[in-house]
């Protein structure tokens, strides 16, 4: 098999795959493409082993989260990017072992922030709350 040979084969292999939308050892998708092993989610897309997730693009591990992508091992997560490890985000960006954090960007270990900043546990769900129906984030 030459260079070119090798090359060809490929790509073959890679279209076939994008069009086949098959979810492997899934159950209870709905409109789900290229999923394997995930349970109850819906809208998702390249995602293994996720539960109960809607509108999840390449993530793993995840469990209740919705309009994230690249996420892996996170629950209850929303509109997040690239974090791992982490419970109860939203809208974060490549956050790491975090809980209750809304708008952060780079954190890793962290609880109770916005934006980057610290908040008691009350202050931050009565900002939540109002920055929710502010942005029409469910």
């Amino acid at each position: 098999m030459n260079a070119r040979d090798f090359e060809g084969t490929y790509r073959e292999l890679l279209r076939q795959y994008e069009n086949a939308g098959d979810n492997p050892m899934s159950y209870a998708l709905e409109d789900c493409r290229q999923c394997a092993a995930c349970h109850f989610c819906e809208d998702c897309e390249a995602c293994y082993r996720c539960t109960h997730c809607v509108g999840m693009v390449g993530s793993s591990h995840c469990t209740r989260c919705q309009g994230s992508s690249n996420c892996h091992g996170c629950a209850y997560c929303t509109e997040c990017t690239n974090c791992s490890g982490s419970r109860y985000l939203v809208r974060c960006e490549a956050c790491a072992d975090c809980t209750y954090c809304f708008g952060c960007v780079g954190l890793q270990k962290a609880e109770f922030h916005i934006l980057n900043e610290p908040y008691d546990r009350t202050s931050y769900f009565e900002l939540t709350a109002a920055l929710k129906k502010a942005l029409r984030i469910p």
